[in-house]
């Protein structure tokens, strides 16, 4: 077969497989040399695959610690666009208090920039974890909490889902299907430097990625399960009764039935879903607020005004 057979094939498929098969960039970038080298396809398609092997390579690496904290403080500041933070030093100071007591029991008990705790000024039943260990909860959220127990269940479900890195997932899969979206293009014509100056790029649309999931999106139905099956593992080993996650669903679920879809309901599963979900794994789903915990949840609630 001569190279003027050859060349249809490669211009078609062959690149798809060529990248696909590969394993990695650098043997791509041979692979093509060599065929360009040989005459089987020209310089400009070599070009094509070496970028699209390299695409595929962007999607596919792991962010580093580092990089998850400059992605999660600028999806924070994405968030903060729409969410305001609140001047409340009194509830902000007892959120990190509770949520660093509960994050040293989780899976991941440190991270790069370590655990910060905000709360947001919306009336929306919502929060939000960042990648790296920022979570924001709005003064809704807070308000739907009638104790500490209570509170540290809606911590200690944002803490899993950084403990799960589940934004990050957000932006490996808005990756990948990109990087693919591009060999599927690539293998039928090639593209300019300008269409490929997305996949150079090291966060802007990644952190579109994250805060497209928080705010609009929501995490999956299984990122939610796994989630809240963490964080009733996270409350126990803390010491905290894991029934309290069902009564903070179940009044959660009571109050989103009036607000119209905001918040939480726009992003998550039904509360009521979840809780059902839950019970099932609970021996006991019942609990009473321990009255020192209650005291403590009563004084540092009193400088927050319940809405606006």
């Amino acid at each position: 077969m001569n190279a003027k057979h050859v060349y249809p094939i490669v211009g078609s498929v062959g690149v798809l497989a060529a990248v696909l098969f590969s394993g990695c960039a650098e043997v791509a970038d041979l692979g093509s040399q060599l065929a360009q080298d040989a005459g089987v396809i020209s310089a400009s398609q070599a070009e094509s695959i070496n970028r699209s092997a390299h695409a595929i390579d962007k999607a596919q690496e792991q962010l580093t610690p580092e990089q998850e904290y400059y992605i999660g403080r600028a999806v924070a500041a994405k968030v903060f666009q729409t969410y305001p933070p609140m001047d409340q030093p009194q509830v902000n100071s007892y959120l990190n208090l509770l949520g660093q007591s509960l994050a040293i029991f989780s899976n991941r008990p440190e991270t790069y920039g370590g655990y910060h705790f905000l709360l947001l000024d919306s009336d929306e039943i919502n929060a939000f974890a960042a990648p790296g260990g920022l979570i924001l909860v709005t003064r809704g959220m807070v308000g739907c909490c009638t104790n500490e127990d209570e509170l540290a269940a809606v911590l200690a479900h944002e803490i899993c889902h950084v403990e799960m890195k589940h934004g990050l997932h957000a932006i490996k899969q808005g990756r990948l299907t990109e990087a693919l979206m591009v060999v599927a293009e690539e293998s039928a014509r090639q593209l300019g430097n300008e269409e490929l100056q997305s996949l150079t790029d090291d966060f802007v649309d990644s952190v579109g990625d994250v805060v497209m999931t928080l705010t609009t999106k929501g995490y999956s139905r299984m990122q939610e399960h796994d989630a809240d099956a963490a964080a009733v593992q996270l409350l126990r080993r803390a010491g905290y009764p894991e029934g309290a996650m069902i009564t903070m669903l179940q009044r959660m679920d009571q109050r989103l039935a009036s607000a119209r879809g905001l918040g939480f309901a726009k992003t998550h599963p039904s509360a009521k879903s979840r809780a059902d979900l839950l019970k099932a794994t609970l021996t006991d789903s019942r609990f009473i607020p321990d009255a020192s915990r209650q005291e403590r949840f009563s004084v540092a609630m009193r400088s927050m005004p319940t809405n606006r």
